[in-house]
């Protein structure tokens, strides 16, 4: 008996120790999530900026795989055994975590409760309710670059399957917007044999064009179709710019820039596109545009002065002035950053709200870390007042305050597209990340 007692302790206690060393870990963890989420709850940092996972706890085992998987670093976390959202904020709707989970526990959504997002309504095959209009990437609320391209080339098979694709026509699909979707779809459209012609209002890359120079992009590895796979993780603005330049001209593909659609008018054999330009008429039409639309103001006397921007592109043209930046997001706090590190500019960012809730987490300890290094100043729970020509009239906590000012630049979002989409016949929904 003594013997089957010693044998037994031999193979109990290592396996004891292992449990001992995984539950320690596990509790360490557990505690570490928790942290992180009560500090998310107490800056005000609970709202996803875009896609993100809800999690089924009937599914979820709590292994951990799309804890480790996440790109973003700490923004799931395990608390009683299974993923919880820990950062919502810093979400930024990769979908990493759904594919490494094994039961299939997490599912991907847009808007929250208390935060709708609106999107054109769209079936699996990516066609609106107007038959022959689709919508792929941004605008359809896929913001990733990875995941715009994917559904640029999804949304071209399916125009491929329509039965007027490939008549006798000078186009088969008229594609609108030339980021990563636009161009996933064109060239899409070329492997498959269709006739393409790609607008876009701006010029070619889409949002991405409008970045701070040297901001950086994330991305994944992709497939290009026609061009092959492409190996990006992390990289600027200028190289991935440089990256969709050699694409089209590489292979090809027609992108009209500077032509800004007007109206899109439905025809019992397709449709009528105008642009400021040209006229299209096309069976089928891809809007693979951005939601930003056009910049949103603040509505506050001076705004129409010159010295009121919406976008920053290059830091360097405002060496040695006076400038404040308006806005809480990412593209916000990237603008007050870059410009703080040019040689004698002084640089204010005013926030409506008290806390940075939109923007990641990378971006506000930069933020704050300029700050306290006399960078740059911070006002939040602020708004301008009024924009006088050598001058900035804010409105903070503490009463109004005369900033002194030579640029201020507006990064207050934009205005969805809505109304364009509606005047189409398209129907939008508001998603509040039900699943």
């Amino acid at each position: 008996m003594s013997d089957v007692i010693v044998a037994s302790l031999v193979y109990l206690t290592p396996m004891l120790l292992v449990w001992g060393v995984y539950s320690r870990r596990r509790g360490r963890r557990q505690a570490r999530a928790i942290i992180v989420l009560r500090e998310a709850e107490q800056t005000g940092m609970t709202e996803p900026a875009s896609l993100h996972p809800v999690v089924d706890p009937a599914l979820c085992v709590g292994c951990g795989s799309c804890v480790a998987a996440c790109p973003e670093g700490e923004v799931l976390g395990l608390i009683n055994g299974k993923a919880t959202l820990i950062q919502p904020a810093s979400c930024i709707g990769h979908g990493a975590c759904q594919t490494a989970c094994p039961r299939d526990a997490l599912t991907l959504v847009l808007g929250t409760e208390r935060r709708g997002v609106q999107i054109p309504a769209v079936g699996p095959d990516f066609q609106t309710n107007v038959q022959g209009l689709f919508v792929a990437g941004e605008l359809g609320g896929m913001g990733l670059i990875r995941n715009a391209i994917e559904q640029g080339r999804q949304a071209m098979d399916s125009i491929a399957a329509l039965p007027r694709a490939g008549h006798d026509r000078d186009i088969d699909v008229l594609i609108v917007g030339a980021g990563p979707a636009g161009i996933a779809a064109s060239l899409r459209a070329r492997e498959l044999g269709l006739r393409a012609i790609t607008v876009d209002q701006e010029s070619l890359g889409g949002t991405v064009a409008h970045y701070p120079r040297g901001k950086i992009v994330m991305t994944a590895p992709v497939d290009l179709p026609m061009y092959g796979k492409v190996q990006l993780r992390e990289t600027t603005k200028e190289a991935l710019l440089e990256l969709w330049t050699d694409v089209v001209g590489r292979i090809g593909i027609e992108v009209r820039c500077q032509q800004r659609v007007t109206a899109v008018e439905r025809h019992p054999d397709g449709f009528v596109v105008q642009t400021e330009d040209g006229r299209y008429e096309s069976p089928a039409v891809l809007l693979a545009i951005g939601r930003r639309g056009t910049p949103r103001k603040l509505g506050v006397p001076g705004e129409e002065h010159e010295k009121v921007v919406y976008r920053l592109v290059d830091p360097e043209q405002y060496r040695g002035r006076r400038v404040l930046v308006v806005g809480g997001g990412d593209s916000a706090l990237e603008a007050a950053i870059a410009l703080s590190e040019e040689p004698d500019t002084e640089v204010a960012l005013c926030y409506r709200s008290d806390a940075f809730s939109r923007a990641k987490v990378k971006n506000r300890k930069r933020l704050s870390n300029a700050a306290e290094q006399g960078k740059l100043q911070v006002f939040l729970s602020s708004t301008p007042r009024e924009i006088k020509p050598d001058s900035v009239l804010l409105e903070t906590p503490n009463g109004e305050k005369l900033l002194a000012n030579d640029t201020m630049i507006v990064c207050a979002g934009g205005i969805l597209p809505t109304a364009f989409l509606k005047s189409v016949g398209v129907e939008v929904e508001t998603h509040h990340g039900r699943v």
